[in-house]
């Protein structure tokens, strides 16, 4: 699938084993959250960077304390009517002060693209057709001007002296 990041499509160099199959001996991984729990001991005395694979319904309580250590959090969409990953993203970018990246996956369209970077997205694994297409044309148009914060509020200026007006970045 392709990855888009940092405004181009890029190599994955992750792995993200499928049906709690063995893990790979060396190499960047992230596993769904259920097998990051049962083999966080293990995974805690590897050199490579580590990252949780969340889905819509989970919580973030059983890993905010391995957050500082986690490079990734990719987080499934499963459809793309289903807002609960804004939520957790928010929640990892605002809250938790999450550094890493945070990748979308699933039912992931053109439509959500700029919505995500504002929930604090960085990375899109993408696989519908149209919306690949439109991310290699750069044919996403993103609203720029915002009265509410964004994760990303880091990349937002402030055009005057009302603190709710906000310009953030051109999507590219």
């Amino acid at each position: 699938m392709p990855l888009f990041r940092n405004g181009r499509f890029v190599d994955d160099d992750w792995q993200i084993p499928v049906d709690d199959g063995p893990l790979p001996a060396t190499g960047k991984i992230a596993l769904p959250k259920a097998q990051y729990l049962a083999e966080r001991e293990t995974l805690g005395r590897r050199n490579d960077a580590i990252g949780v694979v969340l889905t819509a319904g989970d919580t973030l309580d059983e890993i905010v304390a391995d957050l500082p250590r986690l490079a990734l959090v990719v987080i499934r969409f499963p459809k793309y009517t289903d807002g609960r990953p804004y939520s957790l993203a928010r929640l990892l970018r605002d809250r938790h002060g999450f550094a890493g990246e945070i990748r979308a996956t699933g039912d992931v369209l053109r439509d959500q693209i700029a919505l995500m970077l504002r929930a604090g997205f960085d990375a899109f694994d993408v696989t519908h057709p149209g919306t690949i297409e439109a991310l290699r044309e750069k044919r996403i148009v993103a609203v720029r001007r915002h009265y509410q914060p964004a994760s990303a509020e880091a990349s937002e200026t402030r055009p005057d002296d009302r603190p709710w007006r906000r310009v953030s970045a051109a999507f590219s």
